[in-house]
């Protein structure tokens, strides 16, 4: 319950004035007439029929609201708990159908695959081919693991600091709020010097005298007020007033006065804006918004981790596809080079051009294969936004970590529930609608009528001192009492209707954005689901079509080595099959990283990508002096840094 306090009297209730008592009067206490005290008895019991009223919040349509919700969630899960169990991802080895001796797998191996590139430890060797920086110096790389890269991302990512202030700024928001119902202290000090004419009559001594007005007011106001849950507004307040009357030929007692009054003041309104739903639905809105700014900073984690793992392990596969496409370039200089030396061959000028064409067309592939790394690179920098390793900086990061191949466990059930339970989208969701649920009651109480009640007891004294003004203030002899009741409809009612129609409609829209939101969660867990055990079984076929491309070039290298008479049109061939075998393991590449991306897009769609990183979510409690721009630590770029690795530049020729 609450509401908003006003200390003076509103138009429409009636003060009776205060009477000066003359010596006679002084010693009668006044006592309230039997009309009155029934009505003052009788208002506390109106209040509390009118409070259970109020707390009726349930009606049918709000039953039939959360019937709605949860028949939403029954239905997308219904085709799920068919089948509760969990399932494993599994695929078929094919290698084997190949019909290849065993005894050749492992030179398969070393020739292509991931394999073939595992040997290569030192980083100077391993990235020689990423080529010079924009300031035309040998490329420097970094080491950095998913661990640190995500740790770096969740501290220092710039969006994720700036959600990181919005849960303090809605938390201020809801003090502000929770404020409108803190005690209030007023004071008002007014004087006024009066000096004016003023009609003659035979009470003022003389007709012919002087009709004037001159006096001095010194009126002090003093109190505290305070809103109540209730809706309503409790005040109380001294009133001292100090009068000095020089008017000619007029005699006051007692002159100079000291007029003292202490108000007890209770406004409660009855009908419209009765009650705490309506006081506290402020409270209740902000409350939400920090809930929902809290959900956001989740949702800005989630998706930042996400963000940061997705473009760790492209960069993976970029530093393996230059691997792969450098080691192709490699092999058509080898095929050239026989064709420019042997000259037994017989080959063409136009043969030759085109052996050289292919293997031009391979370096452009490289120089293509170094620009993704450096902009994948610089977009892991932008995401981590480590301070050892700036945008601006030339430092190529260098993934460390080797992407997984393992099976997982999953339940299509299990992964549907905990997304429901987990997203940030869905909480946000469930918090507008609460949020049009508020304000459609708040709404549907605007549609009653205006009926005040205000309560008041004033107790006064009037003396020459102002010091017996205290002492005689509280001896009941001079008690002003109000009750007062304000009723104010307007004709038709059509604003306060049109707003209560608007609140349901809105509050109807929220709840199909719920459904609409629990339907799009649920295509993302089915999406990285299917994906997840679609690029498993992708990662065997591909491998499986690798293999098959190495042993096509192996088998066409040795009849190459043993024929005596070798022709333009077999090293032709072998250019095919070398570009065949690098599409196979780009293609295995890419569906290793795409099924570690998958896995960490099925942890966001499930809305635990936190806990799986081992990321403990708490709300920050902001310090401002740390989040001045001005004021952040800027570390040197080069303190605490792995030392940099030159690399070389690709070779101009065979």
């Amino acid at each position: 319950m609450g509401g908003v306090f006003d200390g003076a009297p509103t138009p429409g209730y009636v003060l009776r004035p205060m009477k000066h008592l003359n010596a006679s009067k002084i010693r009668r206490i006044r006592r309230l007439r039997p009309a009155t005290k029934g009505v003052l008895a009788l208002a506390p019991a109106v209040l509390i029929v009118l409070s259970g009223c109020a707390s009726s919040v349930w009606s049918e349509s709000e039953k039939e609201l959360h019937r709605s919700v949860a028949e939403a969630v029954k239905r997308e899960t219904a085709d799920g708990e068919r089948v509760p169990g969990k399932q494993v991802t599994t695929r078929e080895s094919g290698v084997d159908r190949l019909g290849i001796a065993p005894q050749f797998i492992p030179e398969l191996e070393k020739m292509a695959g991931p394999g073939a590139y595992v040997g290569i430890s030192d980083l100077r060797k391993r990235y020689e081919q990423v080529g010079v920086d924009l300031a035309g110096r040998p490329i420097r790389t970094v080491g950095v693991s998913l661990e640190r890269a995500v740790r770096d991302g969740v501290e220092n990512n710039l969006a994720v600091q700036f959600a990181r202030l919005s849960p303090a700024v809605s938390e201020a928001q809801v003090v502000a709020a929770e404020a409108a119902f803190d005690w209030t202290f007023f004071s008002n000090l007014d004087y006024a010097d009066t000096d004016e004419p003023r009609v003659a009559t035979a009470f003022s001594g003389s007709v012919l005298g002087s009709r004037a007005n001159t006096n001095q007011l010194v009126r002090s106001v003093t109190g505290l007020r305070r809103p109540l849950l209730s809706g309503g507004q409790v005040s109380v307040q001294q009133e001292l007033a100090y009068t000095d009357d020089d008017s000619p030929n007029q005699l006051n007692r007692p002159n100079p006065a000291n007029a003292l009054g202490y108000t007890l003041q209770f406004d409660q309104p009855l009908l419209r804006n009765f009650g705490s739903g309506v006081a506290q639905s402020e409270i209740r809105l902000n409350r939400n918004a920090e809930r929902n700014s809290v959900q956001q900073l989740r949702r800005d984690l989630i998706r930042t981790v996400t963000d940061i793992e997705r473009t760790y392990w492209q960069l993976v596969r970029a530093h393996r596809e230059l691997q792969i496409i450098y080691r192709l370039f490699e092999r058509g200089v080898e095929v050239r080079d026989v064709l420019r030396q042997r000259r037994n061959l017989d080959a063409t000028p136009a043969q030759i051009a085109d052996a050289v064409a292919r293997t031009e067309r391979r370096r452009a592939d490289v120089m293509r294969a170094q620009n993704q790394i450096r902009q994948l690179s610089d977009r892991l920098k932008a995401l981590i936004n480590d301070p050892q390793m700036p945008v601006g900086s030339e430092v190529i990061i260098a993934p460390v970590d080797a992407a997984i191949d393992a099976p997982i466990e999953y339940s299509l059930l299990d992964a549907v529930q905990t997304a429901i339970d987990n997203r940030p989208e869905v909480q946000q969701a469930i918090l507008s609608i609460d949020d049009t649920s508020i304000r459609q009651s708040v709404a549907d109480n605007a549609r009653l009528p205006r009926l005040d009640l205000r309560l008041q007891t004033r107790f006064n004294s009037l003396e020459e001192n102002v010091g017996s003004a205290y002492d005689e203030v509280f001896d009941g002899d001079f008690v002003n009492y109000l009750v007062g009741l304000q009723f104010e409809q307007p004709i038709g009612n059509r604003k306060a209707e049109a707003d209560f129609r608007r609140r349901r409609l809105e509050r109807s829209q929220a709840v199909i954005s719920y459904r609409n939101t629990v339907q799009q969660v649920l295509i993302e867990v089915k999406n990285a689901l299917n994906n997840i055990t679609t690029n498993y079984r992708l990662i065997e076929q591909t491998r499986i079509s690798r293999v098959a491309a190495t042993e096509v070039l192996r088998t066409l290298k040795i009849e190459n080595e043993k024929l005596k008479g070798l022709t333009v049109e077999r090293l032709d061939l072998e250019l095919s099959r070398q570009e065949s075998l690098a599409s196979a393991e780009r293609d295995e590449i890419a569906a290793l990283t795409d099924y570690n991306i998958s896995i960490a897009e099925m942890s966001a769609a499930m809305g635990t990508a936190l806990e799986r990183n081992r990321i403990e979510f708490v709300v920050p409690q902001v310090d401002e002096s740390k989040v001045r721009p001005w004021k952040d630590p800027i570390r040197p770029i080069e303190k605490d840094r792995p030392p940099a690795q030159p690399a070389a530049t690709p070779p101009s020729g065979g």
